[in-house]
Formats: structure tokens, C-alpha cells, sequence
């Protein structure tokens, strides 16, 4: 991320002005400054899978790492600062466009889950009429396997057992779909599980 400065201006031997600078915009440093250790709050969220899908220098992804199970106490917020200025030495436009790409995935995945989610749940629940809509829908998928599945489902609720038959049907319903498996750099979404991002980073300058 480049720095801005104020510029001046006088005047040479042919009566041109030529501009320089003077110092660098403080403002805008600071405002650099804040996206960068936002963006460095972003990353200690993120897996070791989608780290390693941004492709950082290996310093960075180092203190990333580090940083990532750490309590949130002093020690942390420093060696957030550290990484932040090891980022403002580099160009942070390819991570960027990284960690961007992997949130749209990670939205897509989310949006697809739901709807696998919402057919499970509707076909626990919904008896006959429900398996009825779901093969006119998907005509290739297999009646007896539905139906033994979910009588599978109805006995481990009645007894209370794990839902090991609700994720094998959730599972064959996602292949019924077409949905296609977790991006690399996902972790499997799966039951009440969804991959969150932090929007609300903020940043407080502190003096050391």
C-alpha cells in the first residue's frame, strides 16, 4: 500500500514548476494503517487450510499462526501491529483478491448447505407428500434408499440417539443436487455448522 504525500511546488531556471514532497500525508498512513491490521484481525480468524489458500510470506503467515491462538491481551495486539507493518512492506492487492475470492465461495457453499438443509428437514418432517415433491423435483434419486434412510432418521430420534442417519441423508441429498464438495480452502459445512468472517475490525492507535 503506497504512502501519499503533500506536495510543494517552486519554480526553475525556465519558469517551470516543479513539485516535490514535502512529508507524507499523516492522515492517509493512518488510514492505511487501519485497513492493514484489520485485514491482520481478519486473517488470525481464519483456518490453517484458508491461510495457506492466501499464499502469505512465510514471516507473515508465521505470525498469523501465532497470533491466531493467542488470548486477547497486550501481547496479542502487538504482535498484530507487527504483522500489520510487515504488510504495509509488501503489496497487499494479491491477498486481498484472495481472501475475497474465498469469501464468496464460502457464501456460495453456505447458500447450497441451506438448501440441502431445508430438503432434509423438510422430508424428516414432511412424510409422503414431501418425498412425493422431492422425487418430481428428482426423478433420478432413489425411492427405497429415501425411505430407508429416513425410517433410519425417525428411529435414532426416537431413541435419542447421535443423527448419524440425518448426515448420511444430508450427504446423499448434496450428491441428488449436484452440489459439489468444500472448496479447498473450507471446512466442511455440515448440520448447524457455517464457516463465519468478522466484519466488525477496528483499530485503536496506541501509543507504546
Amino acid at each position: 500500500m503506497s504512502e501519499e504525500y503533500d506536495y510543494d511546488y517552486e519554480y526553475n531556471d525556465k519558469g517551470e514548476i516543479v513539485y516535490y514532497a514535502v512529508r507524507p500525508n499523516k492522515t492517509q498512513i493512518k488510514k492505511d494503517m487501519a485497513v492493514l491490521f484489520a485485514l491482520s484481525e481478519e486473517m488470525s480468524e481464519l483456518s490453517a487450510v484458508q491461510l495457506k489458500y492466501l499464499d502469505l510470506p512465510e514471516n507473515i503467515y508465521k505470525a498469523v499462526v501465532e497470533v491466531s491462538g493467542m488470548p486477547h491481551k497486550g501481547a496479542r495486539k502487538r504482535l498484530l501491529k507487527y504483522i500489520t507493518g510487515q504488510l504495509h512492506k509488501i503489496d497487499v492487492e494479491p491477498i486481498l483478491e484472495r481472501l475475497a475470492r474465498m469469501k464468496n465461495k464460502s457464501a456460495h457453499a453456505v447458500r447450497e448447505h441451506h438448501v440441502v438443509e431445508r430438503w432434509r428437514d423438510r422430508l424428516i418432517a414432511g412424510g409422503n407428500d414431501a418425498l412425493t415433491a422431492f422425487l418430481n423435483e428428482q426423478p433420478d434419486a432413489d425411492r427405497q434408499q429415501l425411505r430407508q434412510l429416513l425410517r433410519n432418521v425417525q428411529k435414532e430420534n426416537e431413541a435419542s440417539r447421535p443423527p448419524k442417519s440425518s448426515r448420511l441423508l444430508y450427504r446423499y441429498l448434496k450428491t441428488l443436487l449436484n452440489i459439489e464438495g468444500e472448496a479447498e480452502w473450507e471446512d466442511e459445512v455440515e448440520g448447524d455448522n457455517e464457516q463465519n468472517f468478522e466484519d466488525d475490525i477496528w483499530f485503536e492507535d496506541e501509543q507504546d
